[in-house]
């Protein structure tokens, strides 16, 4: 069984430390978000809180509330951004519930009927594929 600490060097934590590059799309003083390197589909999004906590079991209730609303916002961009017809937010906590970073992260993943999404953890995409996507959804967040 996994243990229920927090990891300070999961990869998470060094993206929020800067020690691993990211896609960034939104930053502020509660939440990271940024593009998935495995994408399950064209515009999935992290978003991760800045506040260490293993998964939403451990998280601050008041922390956890104020990360949600970015995690709304951000779907939100997603969803204009790459024209989809819907989107999934999946947070999965522990290993038998297929939690693979020990950092408290939900997936925005955008959807399209007849468009299945692509295994997880499966082929990585280079930052330069990746760009054009990010700057799709930042435009949308700044568009509001």
């Amino acid at each position: 069984m996994a243990s229920a600490t927090y990891d300070n060097n999961n990869i998470f934590a060094k993206i929020l430390r800067g020690e691993i590059p990211c896609q960034k799309v939104y930053e502020d003083d509660v939440a990271l978000a940024f593009m998935d390197i495995m994408p399950r589909a064209d515009g999935h999004v992290l978003v991760i809180p800045k506040a260490p906590s293993r998964n939403i079991l451990d998280a601050d209730p008041g922390a956890l509330g104020a990360l949600m609303a970015r995690v709304q916002t951000l779907a939100r961009a997603v969803k204009t951004a790459v024209a989809a017809e819907g989107v999934m937010i999946l947070q999965c906590n522990e290993p038998a519930a297929g939690q693979t970073v020990f950092h408290l992260h939900f997936h925005i993943l955008p959807c399209w009927s007849h468009v299945e999404l692509r295994p997880h953890a499966g082929d990585m995409v280079s930052a330069e594929a990746l760009a054009p996507i990010r700057d799709k959804i930042i435009a949308a967040l700044q568009a509001g």
